[in-house]
């Protein structure tokens, strides 16, 4: 067992690229190989996205000898990695879609005098002759990839949809020769011989036709991957410590380079603002149109808008371990996954060009047998009719087109799902776990009252002559109060959370020179300035310090305490100076998204480590009815657990390692994109923006893509279980109609048009 753990801990999971494949049987071919190699944990082929998502155990197998595995089965993956590599698959789909588009225009333009002639000029002299000439390059040259795939298919005893066009449209144009070549056996017989150039034809055209169209599809339904990969900058502008300016190519930049950013400009990697202000535009991260302030220590993200003014920033994530790099993989994860219902359309798939193939050569015998006269001529339209009809195509994209869709928009919204499971189950969910710090509330501390005692809220002038001269006290800016200052000055240097707020809310303050700085744990900081001791901390420092408190502060200290606000002293060697009430201030969207979530009938509750008092105000003032305090980790998911055993579909909401555990108990795991990388790994979902309201979007676009999902796979199915009877010719003998097989061909294309365009109808939706 624990070999079996270390092995599991050691794999690696990675997307690539699969080239070659026709339709969705060739995806469930390669899923199929993959999934028989040594080493290979699981595989999974999106045929939507050409792409195959594999884990596998890197001491049995590598992502060489996987690529052999599909090269020998008929198909190639690209094991190769950087931006050149993506830009080239780029170049080749483009390329592909160029020649399909050649091709098929050309092959509608020669199809168009081929129906004519067989259509309405069918007694002129040399007829057949001209359909044939005409026939032949559309069959065999625009129609060549049809063959040559169903050849390589054939020779690994596989086949697929393009099996199905080679089989029809070649018997049809050899049958066509035939004919045209000895028409007198047919005339010894007293029959006519019938030729299906424009048949051929036709069907070439419109297959071609609807695979452009998909092709087309297919793109928009991955066009918010290919936004998120187009954000990536290529090139950053580094600042030496001369303070001279490169551009640099990205893979050049360094985790504690220092780089500027000037206006318009595109932030290359994730870093801490050093210098300088700005308003960026990070909505193509978490989906929120306002642009974000940046000043010194704001944190900046790879791939979001400088929109004005120029700063510094040092960079601190690159590459892979940047928030864009880590929401491309997530998305590219989730797009590549599969619902369980997938796993049965890819083994219907699979098997389902035999069947259609053994079901057209028994409509072919049955004619014959049925009708002795006209039976060879029918059952041969009616054989290549099933061949063109059939379409495993619509089933195979059923689900991944709606998949991606659904995911692609997610992530436009600043919503990450990690696989098509967790949509799937989001939409189910109906109750709601929130933990409190950094998911109800903001998660950081701040000051939000900073109150004076009587005589200290004079100008700085009059503190100064108290104190000494200014020249001598170690001042860099002269423009604020000086108990300002001086708190600024000490809680500046003391690691305490606590302390990072106040020199926040202090922030334009002078820095002072402070001396003989003391750390005393539990109970606060002192220091010396113009040589008189400072205290900061609680009141039992200030009462071990014999500190003198005026009655208003104690006043003010008891109401800031009423608020649930953690109260800060600060004091000189004799009195106390002023206060300050910091407090995690409840997030702006948290009651509008526990109502959002409570008016869809779900419940809501609050999960805390914090004491009841604390957790009974947070409640209360975010409309959240049931609530537990001081709960540890372990019983937040025991919690959970209770309340799956009840029958409930449980969501955890959490942002931090503590709930870590929860999370990963919890049907659907969502965390704040603010949080830990540990309560994100474990997480199903992530909101980028941390803005709760984006749970009921979450759960509604759950909805609306499963929805999308089976109309799909309903309109697959019954498309699949009508034509086919009907291309037998099952409706001959009751009302004498005999489908045709350009007709066919057009119905064909059109169910798989019909059901990616279904898809991408998720993109415009409104959520």
């Amino acid at each position: 067992m624990p070999t079996l753990l270390i092995s599991l801990m050691k794999t690696i999971k990675r997307n690539y690229p699969v080239v070659d494949m026709g339709c969705a049987a060739c995806a469930g071919r390669v899923e199929k190989t993959l999934n028989r190699q040594n080493g290979v944990l699981s595989a999974s082929v999106n045929y939507a996205l050409a792409m195959a998502t594999i884990e596998y155990n890197p001491t049995e197998t590598s992502p060489g000898i996987l690529k052999k595995a599909i090269q020998e089965a008929g198909y190639d993956l690209v094991i190769e990695t950087g931006d050149d590599v993506a830009d080239e698959i780029e170049k080749v789909h483009r390329e592909k879609y160029r020649h399909l588009k050649m091709h098929t225009f050309l092959a509608i333009a020669l199809s168009v005098p081929i129906v004519a002639v067989g259509m309405i000029f069918m007694n002129m002299p040399y007829a057949n002759y001209i359909m044939w000439a005409l026939s032949t390059p559309v069959v065999f040259q625009l129609g060549k990839d049809f063959f040559v795939n169903a050849w390589k298919r054939f020779r690994r005893r596989s086949t697929n949809m393009d099996t199905l066009v080679a089989l029809s449209t070649g018997i049809a144009y050899l049958f066509s020769v035939f004919n045209v070549l000895f028409p007198e056996l047919w005339h010894s017989k007293g029959l006519h011989p019938h030729v299906y150039f424009e048949t051929a034809s036709v069907i070439i055209a419109f297959i071609l036709l609807g695979r452009l169209l998909e092709e087309k599809a297919k793109g928009y339904t991955s066009s918010a991957m290919k936004k998120l990969i187009g954000l990536q900058p290529k090139t950053a502008t580094v600042v030496n410590a001369s303070g001279r300016q490169k551009v640099v190519p990205l893979s050049q930049v360094k985790v504690g380079d220092v780089l500027v950013v000037k206006p318009g400009e595109k932030i290359a990697v994730d870093g801490i603002v050093t210098e300088g202000s700005s308003c960026v535009n990070e909505s193509m991260l978490s989906g929120e149109p306002l642009p974000i302030p940046k000043e010194r220590s704001s944190r900046v993200f790879a791939g979001t808008i400088n929109l004005k003014g120029s700063f510094h920033f040092k960079t601190e994530k690159i590459g892979a371990e940047t928030m864009l790099a880590h929401i491309i993989r997530m998305v590219q994860d989730a797009q590549g996954s599969k619902l369980p219902v997938q796993k049965l359309v890819d083994k219907i798939a699979s098997i389902f060009v035999p069947v259609i193939i053994s079901i057209s050569v028994l409509t072919f015998l049955f004619w014959i047998i049925l009708d002795p006269v006209n039976g060879f001529t029918f059952g041969l339209q009616a054989m290549v009719t099933v061949l063109v009809i059939a379409c495993p195509c619509a089933l195979g994209l059923a689900t991944p087109t709606a998949v991606v869709a659904g995911i692609g928009k997610s992530a436009e919204r600043g919503i990450l799902i990690r696989d098509a499971e967790s949509l799937e189950i989001t939409r189910k969910v109906n109750v709601v776990a929130l933990d409190k710090t950094g998911t109800v509330t903001e998660g950081k501390p701040v000051l939000t009252d900073f109150v004076r005692a009587n005589g200290y809220d004079r100008n700085k002038n009059e503190y100064c002559n108290r104190y000494g001269d200014e020249e001598d006290n170690g001042r860099v800016d002269n423009s604020n109060n000086e108990v300002d200052d001086i708190f600024y000055s000490i809680e500046k240097l003391s690691e305490h959370p606590l302390a990072e707020a106040v020199a926040n809310y202090f922030a334009g303050s002078s820095q002072l020179v402070v001396d003989d700085f003391e750390s005393i744990t539990g109970k606060g900081v002192k220091g010396k300035v113009c040589g008189t001791t400072y205290y900061v901390g609680n009141r039992k420092f200030m009462s071990e310090n014999n500190i003198a408190i005026e009655d208003g502060l104690t006043a003010a200290a008891n109401r800031l305490t009423g608020e649930l606000k953690t109260v800060i002293w600060f004091a000189d060697k004799t009195k106390a100076v002023a206060i300050a009430g910091i407090t995690d201030r409840i997030r702006d969207t948290s009651a509008k998204a526990v109502a959002a979530l409570r008016s869809r009938g779900i419940d809501v509750c609050m999960l805390t480590g914090d004491n009841d008092a604390t957790a009974r105000e947070i409640a209360s003032k975010t409309g959240i009815e049931h609530y537990k305090s001081e709960m540890s980790p372990h019983e937040k998911a025991a919690y959970i657990r209770q309340l799956q055993s009840e029958g409930k579909i449980v969501s955890m909401v959490g942002d931090g390692i503590n709930d870590s555990v929860a999370l990963a108990q919890s049907d659907l795991s969502i965390a704040m994109g603010g949080g830990s990388d540990i309560a994100m790994d474990v997480a199903g979902m992530t909101i980028v923006s941390s803005d709760l309201t984006k749970i009921p979007e979450a759960i509604r676009l759950s909805e609306l893509t499963v929805r999308t999902i089976r109309q799909n796979l309903f309109w697959a199915f019954i498309y699949n279980l009508i034509s086919v009877p009907v291309a037998t010719g099952i409706l001959y003998p009751v009302i004498g109609f005999l489908l045709s097989p350009a007709i066919a061909g057009a119905a064909m294309a059109l169910s798989s048009i019909s059901v990616v365009t279904n898809s991408i109808r998720l993109k415009v939706k409104k959520i």
